[in-house]
């Protein structure tokens, strides 16, 4: 017979998995795009906590791909290279010098780090960039500055999204883990492409339940610099009309988050990265972290985060 100071221990435990059911019915069998970056690509203790946390809902029913970039690994990289880092209008100048290091960097250091964190837990990732199997296409952006197109070399715009890769891996009960580089649609060459920009392009095309967005803040503020106070939850349209006022690294997440919202994805998330096991805190939890976007016609739905 148990002890009762065991029994006493094992309840919250069993409280916590009881809380995650109505979610665990919920995200059943559904898709959940996941955006790795900031601090919990740097961190050895994050990233460790960061696998278990998409093993977990793998193992849990869902079907979650993961997308990344690798700025702070670029620039490092870059750097040995001698080859100095610029950037124009938010986004990095990219040349056909640097497209080899960004390139290398991503598909052959970032990538290859992430699938085997995950491939501790059992056989489950497996790595692919945009231009395998055409999954990502793009062609070359070219960013207004003060009215002005500016070239700012192998920086893709995405036109093209085929999902048949990831569905394929998915169908199989792998996990992808797709790099930010894209296949160009118009000259033979590969093109860097935005990771937040990718990952939102991915979840619309996949029809995902929710799409994740890793960052190294608490979510959207209400009133930055003025207040720490985050906004829990917005729809489209109210985040369209903040857009023009954030800080220029949080424009391309948001943007993304509208975008998936805006094409079919039912809930979009910018969840804080610096917290150990924050997707799963966001997923299955009463309380939710971080800021979420969901579309203007959603109406209120018991279990919802």
């Amino acid at each position: 017979m148990s002890s009762p100071t065991r029994k006493h221990t094992a309840l919250p435990k069993a409280r916590i998995l009881v809380e995650a059911l109505p979610w665990l019915t919920r995200h059943h069998g559904k898709t959940v795009v996941i955006k790795f970056g900031g601090n919990a690509m740097v961190d050895e203790e994050l990233k460790a906590a960061f696998a278990q946390d998409v093993v977990f809902l793998r193992h849990a029913g869902l079907r979650p791909v993961v997308v990344h970039g690798g700025g702070p690994q670029i620039s490092a990289a870059l750097d040995k290279h001698g080859i100095v880092s610029e950037f124009k209008a938010g986004l990095r100048v990219t040349t056909e010098e640097a497209m080899d290091v960004v390139r290398m960097v991503l598909a052959g250091q970032v990538q290859r780090e992430l699938v085997g964190l995950l491939n501790a837990h059992g056989p489950l990732a497996v790595g692919l960039t945009g231009e395998d199997a055409h999954t990502i296409t793009a062609t070359r952006h070219q960013p207004r500055i003060d009215g002005e197109l500016v070239d700012i070399g192998r920086v893709g715009e995405i036109t093209d999204i085929d999902t048949g890769a990831i569905e394929a891996l998915l169908a199989d009960g792998r996990i992808p883990v797709v790099s930010s580089i894209a296949r160009s649609e118009d000259d033979g060459h590969v093109y860097n492409v935005n990771a937040d920009t990718a990952a939102a392009a991915l979840a619309a095309a996949l029809g995902a339940e929710t799409l994740m967005v890793l960052t190294d803040v608490e979510g959207l503020y209400e009133d930055w610099p003025h207040s720490d106070e985050v906004i829990s939850r917005l729809t489209a349209t109210q985040l369209e009309k903040l857009l023009p006022e954030l800080s220029s690294g949080m424009v391309p997440k948001m943007e993304g988050c509208l975008h998936a919202v805006r094409n079919g994805v039912n809930t979009a998330r910018v969840i804080d990265g610096r917290v150990q096991h924050s997707i799963l805190l966001e997923i299955f939890t009463d309380e939710g972290i971080g800021t979420m976007v969901v579309p203007d016609d959603e109406p209120d739905t018991p279990g919802e985060s």
